[in-house]
């Protein structure tokens, strides 16, 4: 092929390398000495070379994720003297790596490009959206409109979006999804005066999600949403890079026994017959009761972030100051694996700190099956043992609603937060491909191969776990019981 500029050479790669999902970067081109034209110019993968050790290695605690393999792809020009026309000379089409997804190309270096977005965004200020997009084009001049007529678009838009009432605005945003996705569910709850109670939603991407990683959940209902506090419950979980990912959302008249059982039932009718294993909530007694009755095969655990906050409250005292209560009382919730020993401990702590007649110590113990290590490890929980992926979540919805927003701006809201959510699992997706493990021991052989198989994260997890097994020594040894064992193999053998 032949090019007219090392601009359009450059342009032709880089479009090859978007539609085979890899980026590019310029390595290296040569200059006449007399007329400073450029004769050669040679196209790379952003992941050629080898990085150099660094002298200031040894002075960070982390060291920089490496991206650079040694991939050989790359693509050489040469300028044609006589026709003055740049000409592939070299093309080496394999990588060494593996390349990214279509989803996640936008995200490379060589891809990302800026553009102006002629939208108004109803979660940013007006005169912040306005002063943007004025700077943008040089000046209102260019916008083409002054900020009233802003002001009264988006008013147009919200009294249209209303214009049915709450319930008929729902039903038509609910009816467009439905038209858009056929898979969208919704379900809506009404009175005996046909108003709307309780709704429960789940876009394509929440049951896809739920399919895929809905074993373990946490359900929190803490965070009001509009101006008739109407608590939002939303079904979160973690994906396979261990970021936040929405399964169901709900929004409910009230936290009644009734309430919670209607939203279970709905949760169970649109899983599509898949069940979770684990459910993580905070202690709250109807959201409990609910539970037990339309969940009663899944796993109940109590949030232990909770747990903590219900001390403070009940047992204050001895919380504070040189107290070892705080000691004992954490690790009978996280140390102990042994059912026996954990209830010599508990009965330890009572009777250190002449606590046998505290009420709410002796209730907690009832439910200690949904709290306690020697309980909660039988089951799986994906490494949770807190609602904080709800908590987090509730954060990020502060950030762009107000209590005074009508429900079908919640709905475009926390579709915005949801969208951002999924956008970080794109991201952990590209840094997956992009970015090699980071290997403590560079020596092992076990590791070495597991850091080109495992997801990045949960490499991570897996080489702490490594590390933290190694300073382990044998203190006793069963000889004869070995001896039996492999007798018995060689048994088997045979």
């Amino acid at each position: 092929m032949e090019f007219a500029s090392e601009e359009e050479a450059y342009t032709f790669y880089n479009e090859y390398a978007r539609r085979a999902y890899f980026g590019i970067q310029k390595e290296y081109g040569n200059k006449c000495q007399k007329t400073k034209v450029l004769t050669s110019r040679r196209l790379v993968c952003d992941r050629e070379g080898l990085r150099g050790k660094d002298v200031r290695d040894h002075k960070t605690n982390r060291a920089r994720v490496k991206s650079r393999c040694g991939c050989d792809a790359r693509m050489t020009v040469i300028l044609n003297q006589d026709t003055k026309m740049y000409v592939v000379s070299e093309f080496v089409q394999e990588h060494n790596h593996q390349l990214h997804h279509s989803s996640t190309v936008h995200m490379i270096r060589s891809q990302r490009k800026m553009s102006v977005a002629q939208e108004i965004e109803t979660g940013i200020r007006l005169k912040d959206v306005y002063q943007f997009f004025s700077t943008q084009v040089g000046g209102c001049d260019g916008l083409g409109y002054i900020s009233r007529d802003q002001k009264n678009y988006l008013r147009t838009k919200r009294q249209l979006s209303l214009k049915y009432g709450e319930a008929g605005s729902l039903e038509r945003y609910s009816s467009k999804k439905l038209k858009d996705n056929p898979s969208y569910y919704y379900a809506i709850q009404l009175d005996a005066d046909e108003q709307i109670t309780n709704i429960f939603w789940a876009d394509t991407r929440m049951q896809i999600d739920y399919n895929l990683f809905g074993d373990v959940l946490t359900f929190d209902t803490t965070y009001v949403t509009n101006r008739a506090t109407r608590p939002l419950g939303v079904f979160l979980g973690l994906n396979h890079h261990r970021e936040t990912v929405v399964f169901r959302a709900s929004l409910l008249y009230d936290e009644t026994i009734e309430s919670f059982i209607w939203l279970f039932e709905t949760f169970l009718e649109a899983m599509n017959a898949k069940k979770h294993q684990t459910i993580f909530t905070d202690t709250d007694a109807t959201m409990t009761t609910a539970i037990k009755e339309v969940m009663s095969d899944i796993y109940h655990a109590l949030c232990s972030w909770h747990m903590w906050q219900n001390a403070l409250k009940h047992l204050d005292c001895l919380l504070k100051g040189e107290s070892k209560f705080s000691t004992d009382f954490s690790a009978c919730i996280y140390q102990y694996d042994d059912e026996g020993t954990f209830l010599r401990a508990w009965t330890e702590l009572l009777d250190n700190y002449n606590l046998h007649e505290n009420t709410w110590l002796r209730d907690l113990f009832k439910l200690r099956e949904k709290w306690s290590q020697a309980f909660v490890k039988k089951t799986f929980t994906a490494g949770m043992r807190t609602t904080q992926l709800s908590e987090r979540f509730n954060c990020d919805l502060k950030d762009c609603l107000k209590t005074n927003i009508n429900i079908v701006e919640f709905f475009t809201h926390f579709e915005k937060v949801v969208e951002q959510k999924r956008y970080k699992e794109l991201e952990a997706e590209y840094d997956s491909r992009q970015k090699m493990p980071r290997l403590t021991l560079t020596t092992s052989p076990m590791l070495n191969q597991l850091s080109k198989v495992y997801i990045p994260k949960i490499f991570e997890i897996f080489q702490n776990e490594v590390i933290g097994v190694l300073p382990l020594i044998i203190t006793s040894r069963n000889i004869e019981q070995e001896k039996t064992r492999v007798c018995c193999r060689s048994l088997q053998c045979l």
